[in-house]
């Protein structure tokens, strides 16, 4: 199959639901009204061909013998010395992804034409749902860091409109607050690491092979502390992502959306991003150990904890999204072991998993009723091997942990959010006492400039004239009588 072949099967993973998003938007701009039915089958029909077009480029490139494919669509712009190409790659990582991605993009939108029937917000949850799609699929197949982040953004900031979907309510809203102030702290992480890299090695493009490996990687610096530099600015990115300890409070809250944004974005795919990020420059920081024990560690704290906390939560969708971060978890720590396609199994079968469980969510007691009544019997309880395991002392304080969140929560809103509110209203305090001692010493002395021009007035009032009018008629009225009688 020729090379132009290729490059349109690749363009199109991430074109078809980037064209589906400009069809909505363009009804939504100007009010037109397209039957549900309409709007569902041009989502689930892009997101269908997208996963055929990956399908087929992932058998051609094993057929052929092929392991990286580049392809360029163009470039954005060249400002100077500089490029910015919109460079894709597909490879044995990209292609998995994109596949994913896709796949349970489709699968959601066909699940969404009847779960949000005649709901208000239903053109703009697919729309939002075909953005967020297209730019993980720009995430997944970007050849260059600069076009990751453009995906990186995008993901993130439907994300966040998708956690406020029920606007009308105040928690939604709060709630995708804070995953977007979340996500804009971790992103300044990525955007370093990219400037860095290119202050380094000069360019932030993959290509080729490294080591052997069985995916496109980056040129690594040569001084072994700028790659460690780079490795933890790409892990603290991939932290507020993935809901790692202790940024993942937002997850759980992140459920206030619709269930089937819930499934795609909290269970599967956007929690996802954070490993795949770390997957896709592993060539970058594989010669740090340091980056590697700080990876393996952010992983084992965050399965702990989460495996501490998921077992209190009182509802479903939040039991769901400690278990997405526990597994989560998981893949960093994989992934800080060298075991890399290890992770990416683990990540496909995890995002899979969780969707289906996030989508039955809402009928879990009628399947809890169903499973009793086959054992015609009550459900045994569940972990009471840890209980026969751990002293009863402990077992209160740890409730009390997990209860608490960890506390995690609480450190970040007294010390770390608390403390810059603190620093910004001292500031505030500071601009308010200079800005009132200068208006104070203005109006020291501004009264006595305004008490002789309003002399002035007066006198000139009392004679017929401005003082104005005596500079331009040779003087007051007085003078010019006497001038008059001389």
């Amino acid at each position: 199959m020729s090379a132009a072949v290729h490059r349109y099967l690749l363009i199109a993973i991430a074109g078809l639901p980037l064209g589906a998003s400009l069809i909505l938007a363009v009804l939504a701009w100007w009010g037109r009204r397209w039957a549900e039915r309409t709007i569902s089958t041009v989502v689930t029909l892009a997101f269908g061909l997208a996963t055929v077009s990956a399908l087929v480029l992932a058998g051609v490139m094993a057929c052929g013998g092929e392991r990286v494919l580049t392809v360029s669509a163009g470039t954005w712009s060249s400002p100077g010395e500089y490029r910015f190409d919109l460079l894709l790659v597909g490879d044995r990582l990209s292609i998995s992804f994109a596949v994913l991605t896709a796949l349970l993009a489709c699968l959601i939108g066909v699940f969404s034409q009847r779960y949000l029937h005649r709901e208000p917000g239903y053109l703009r949850f697919y729309l939002l749902l075909t953005l967020f799609g297209a730019g993980v699929e720009v995430v997944a197949l970007a050849g260059d860091l600069d076009l990751l982040f453009v995906g990186w953004e995008l993901a993130g900031l439907t994300s966040a409109l998708l956690i406020s979907f029920f606007h009308e309510r105040r928690k939604p809203v709060e709630h995708a607050l804070r995953a977007f102030l979340t996500y804009r702290a971790c992103d300044v992480g990525l955007l370093a690491a990219v400037v860095w890299l290119h202050h380094t090695t000069g360019t932030s493009t993959a290509g080729g092979t490294p080591g052997g490996g069985g995916w496109a990687g980056f040129a690594a610096p040569a001084a072994t502390g700028d790659a460690v530099l780079i490795g933890v600015l790409l892990l603290w990115a991939s932290m507020g992502k993935a809901a790692q300890v202790p940024l993942g409070g937002w997850l759980p809250r992140a459920m206030e959306g619709p269930t089937p944004s819930s499934a795609i974005f909290y269970g599967a795919i956007s929690v996802s991003l954070g490993p795949y990020l770390l997957l896709r420059t592993e060539s970058i920081w594989t010669g740090a150990p340091a980056v590697r024990i700080a990876i393996v560690v952010v992983g084992a704290l965050t399965v702990v904890h989460v495996a501490l906390v998921g077992r209190v939560q009182t509802d479903i969708k939040s039991a769901l999204a400690y278990a997405s971060m526990t597994q989560v978890g998981l893949i960093l720590v994989e992934i800080g072991l060298g075991l890399r396609y290890l992770a990416l199994a683990h990540l496909v079968a995890h995002a899979g998993l969780r969707s289906v469980q996030i989508l039955r969510s809402p009928s879990l007691i009628h399947d809890y009723h169903h499973l009793e009544r086959a054992m015609n019997r009550p459900l045994p309880r569940t972990g009471a091997h840890l209980e026969r395991l751990v002293p009863g002392p402990v077992q209160g304080w740890l409730y009390r942990y997990a209860l608490e969140r960890g506390y995690f929560d609480a450190w970040l809103r007294d010390h770390v959010v608390g403390g810059f509110v603190r620093l910004v209203r001292r500031a505030d305090a500071l601009d308010d006492r200079w800005a009132q001692r200068l208006s104070a010493g203005r109006a020291r002395r501004t009264p006595a400039r305004t008490g002789l021009a309003d002399r002035r007035e007066a006198v000139a009032a009392g004679r017929g004239g401005s003082p104005s009018t005596w500079r331009k008629g040779g003087g007051s009225p007085g003078t010019r009588r006497k001038g008059q009688e001389s």
